[in-house]
């Protein structure tokens, strides 16, 4: 983290400085007339949207939120390891970590062949793969997640924070303007002037607002989908047990009485359960069967014989079914091509699923990263309004990855034992099937098409483990100014922009006349450069393309000050030179990134990085004009 940038300041780094004629926000305070994004929710998605734009006072944000204030308990609580990646640019990630419960390892329980009234365990799992992230599959409070991002938005410049007690009333589209094109109509559901309505004018809306998304349907979208007639309950509990695996993940197979997901939670003795209880009617919703916590308490010691559960406090409970659905259209414009989107759903506005997979915030969140550098790149004229297209392909192909997946894994979760799997004779289903989602359960599955934001690049063999289409996988370094160790995929903000990491080649030491100092001096002065064009003048050099460096030998191997000057670049107001953006191999063991991610030794390479942390483009560290020609795709020339 770097920070006194523009000056020393005392007190916590991570509030910065206040931007001048900020709103005023308050019980009492008019809402604006005009905003610029109009985001209708404060889940996971709204907010995680909320927190990027709120690092820009030039754009001006409005969140809106129905209830009158943070949820305290309950809802989801499953963040993976690519949202964890995230939540490190956020600035939250070691908090998160000290906090939260991790998943380490998940247990399978199932009828035991000799006693088939009980349960016992038939296996454990690793339940992150070594190297697919170097951060934790954890499980954290839902409200508590909303605080961290609430936070960041507080301490940003723009101190922005939600209208609590607002709800979306209707929405429409002037398609013959683009100055504010969109009419929001707000209505009053504090109870302080109770049906009271209020209109604001919007650039852009983003309904995050579930399931029953007003925005949604006021753009005519629709979620398709099916039921799998199943009634399941969930309980935070503070209870005591003779469950020997109380702390780990659980997924448990009674013979049949049903089955049971047990998810340990943060601080030590709060868990989770989900408990299956009833088959549904297919006219028939889980509501209607009028469960209570006990019901659900009295499934759980059925399912865990010959142990039992003996619950002291039950924190929070809910009794849903299972559903899968998808919305139609993800924008306003859907398959039009003669204008741009102007509204947007995100997270369970435009798609539905179990909890049991986890993915719920995780997705989500992911929907709003994708939009929130799209929406500041277009709001600062940094690229087209055209590129907001691309939301809706990019996050439409994995949303139904997500419905599909979690279709097949919640049938799994409640299929029958068979003969042999409770024998012993075969692999239980539910392990092959845990096995082989990992790498989706992790959020690192993630692929986007061949477009022209992810380049068909005839040259991926320069980075093998750095896949174009997929995040960008971090791996250990050091810092070469001060040796520091760290994870070079930190070094990115949420802060929308790109990333080029140059990789040298084995005999490059960044000496004049090396590849490295070639490429920095040419993307430093050329007028071809994508730093130079893209570049408004008087911004840091480093404002829209953030260029770093990797080498191959150990830091004391290496001149510092031999290095470009790109590489050590004087920013912000008081000119201030930038020590942070030269790395080398880890000199301590811990790994060498170029043999980790199939980085070529000898010719290196360049990887550009969108700012949502997914691998662009892989090229040499000499094609200068593919370089450009990709930037001058994206972005404007300025």
């Amino acid at each position: 983290m770097q920070f006194y940038k523009n000056g020393f300041r005392g007190g916590s780094p991570d509030i910065k400085q206040a931007a001048p004629n900020r709103r005023n926000r308050g019980t009492n305070e008019p809402l604006p007339e005009k905003v610029d994004v109009l985001i209708s929710g404060t889940g996971p998605a709204g907010l995680c949207l909320a927190a990027q734009l709120a690092q820009f006072p030039d754009i001006e944000t409005m969140i809106v939120e129905r209830m009158p204030a943070n949820i305290i308990k309950g809802k989801a609580d499953g963040i993976n390891t690519r949202t964890m990646e995230m939540f490190q640019a956020f600035g939250f990630a070691d908090k998160v970590k000290r906090e939260t419960y991790w998943v380490n390892q998940t247990a399978f329980w199932m009828p035991d062949p000799a006693n088939p009234a009980h349960i016992k365990r038939v296996g454990r799992v690793q339940d992150v793969a070594d190297d697919s992230s170097e951060m934790p599959h954890i499980l954290i409070n839902q409200a508590r997640l909303h605080e961290l991002f609430l936070e960041v938005m507080q301490n940003s410049p723009s101190r922005l924070a939600p209208d609590y007690g607002w709800e979306v009333l209707s929405l429409t589209v002037d398609p013959t303007t683009e100055d504010h094109p969109v009419t929001v109509v707000l209505k009053d559901s504090s109870g302080v002037n109770w049906g009271g309505t209020r209109t604001v004018r919007a650039n852009y809306v983003v309904g995050c607002d579930g399931a029953h998304s007003s925005v949604r349907k006021a753009i005519g979208g629709v979620l398709h989908g099916d039921a799998a007639h199943q009634a399941w309950g969930v309980m935070d509990i503070l209870a005591n047990t003779d469950f020997p695996d109380v702390r780990q993940k659980c997924l448990i197979s009674s013979a049949n009485e049903g089955n049971i997901l047990v998810l340990p939670r943060e601080g030590g003795y709060v868990f989770r359960m989900y408990v299956e209880l009833d088959k549904l009617r297919p006219d028939e919703k889980a509501a209607q069967k009028k469960f209570t916590q006990d019901d659900m308490i009295a499934a759980a010691n059925r399912i865990i014989k010959p142990y039992s559960l003996d619950v002291k406090e039950v924190v929070w409970w809910s009794i849903y079914d299972i559903g899968h659905s998808l919305t139609d259209k993800f924008d306003d414009v859907g398959d039009a091509t003669d204008r741009n989107p102007h509204v947007f759903v995100a997270g369970d506005a435009c798609h539905t699923h179990s909890p049991k997979a986890g993915q719920g915030m995780n997705v989500s969140m992911q929907d709003t990263f994708n939009l929130g550098w799209k929406l500041i790149h277009v709001l600062q004229g940094r690229a087209n309004p055209s590129l907001l297209r691309s939301y809706s392909h990019e996050r439409l192909t994995e949303a139904k990855r997500l419905v599909d997946t979690d279709h097949k894994w919640s049938r799994v979760m409640s299929a029958p034992t068979t003969q042999a799997e409770r024998d012993g004779t075969e692999e239980p289903r539910i392990i092959r099937q845990f096995k082989d989602n990992l790498e989706f359960t992790g959020g690192t599955a993630v692929k986007y098409d061949k477009s022209y934001l992810f380049n068909d690049s005839p040259h991926q063999a320069l980075a093998t483990g750095e896949e174009i289409g997929r995040r960008f996988h971090s791996a250990p370094v050091v810092r070469v100014s001060d040796a520091k160790q760290m994870q070079l995929g930190h070094v990115a903000q949420a802060d929308a922009r790109w990333r080029i990491y140059a990789f040298a080649g084995k005999a490059d030491t960044s000496t004049a006349g090396s590849a490295i100092h070639k490429l920095s001096d040419w993307l430093e002065t050329n007028p071809n450069s994508p730093v130079v064009k893209h570049t408004r003048k008087g911004e840091d050099i480093d404002a829209v393309i953030d260029f770093r460096a990797v080498f191959q030998q150990t830091f004391d191997q290496l001149a510092y000050e031999t290095m470009p000057s790109l590489l050590k670049p004087q920013t912000g107001k008081l000119g201030l030179q930038d020590h942070g953006k030269v790395f080398c191999v880890d000199h301590k063991g811990v790994g060498d990134i170029f043999d980790m991610r199939g980085i070529h030794r000898d010719k290196g390479c360049l990887i550009v990085v969108r700012p949502d942390q997914y691998v662009a483009n892989v090229l040499p560290l000499d094609a200068y004009n593919e370089l450009s020609a990709y930037f001058a795709g994206v972005l404007r020339s300025l």
